[in-house]
């Protein structure tokens, strides 16, 4: 083995030593795993897709989205944003525009953040979208 192999050897062992310590450190942000997403309540905010409707992207993850998680305060765990690609059956319309998600530790928390400020709450629709959104509240089993 030459010395260039062995220094090329020595600093991919030194990058993997520094990625694992970053890994392990308390500063990383880690994914909420399936497993701790149990037993949480899930919104699914659903945009349909249909032809001639809009949905501004850009306005619904810096501003709407970042509102109503403010509502919802500590009963927050996390929250998602999807924008729609594709239907699962090649060549049929786009099902959906996107879907915004909340994951919430209660129900009842979420009814009473979310009742006092609906009207707000709707009325930013027409900043972002000409779509009704259908929701649908479940609670996460896996």
């Amino acid at each position: 083995m030459t010395f260039k192999h062995i220094a090329s050897f020595l600093l991919l062992i030194t990058c993997l030593t520094s990625f694992s310590k970053e890994e392990q450190s308390s500063d990383v942000i880690k994914p909420i795993s399936a497993e701790n997403e149990k037993g949480l309540i899930k919104v699914a905010i659903i945009y349909p897709f249909s032809e001639g409707k809009t949905f501004d992207m850009a306005y619904y993850k810096t501003k709407h989205m970042p509102m109503v998680a403010g509502f919802l305060g500590s009963n927050l765990v996390r929250y998602t944003i999807e924008k729609g690609l594709a239907s699962g059956i090649p060549d049929t319309p786009l099902p959906f525009m996107a879907i915004g998600t909340f994951y919430v530790k209660s129900l009842s928390d979420y009814h009473a953040a979310i009742g006092p400020n609906r009207d707000v709450i709707r009325a930013d629709f027409a900043n972002y979208t000409d779509i009704t959104p259908v929701i649908f509240i479940s609670q996460v089993i896996r």
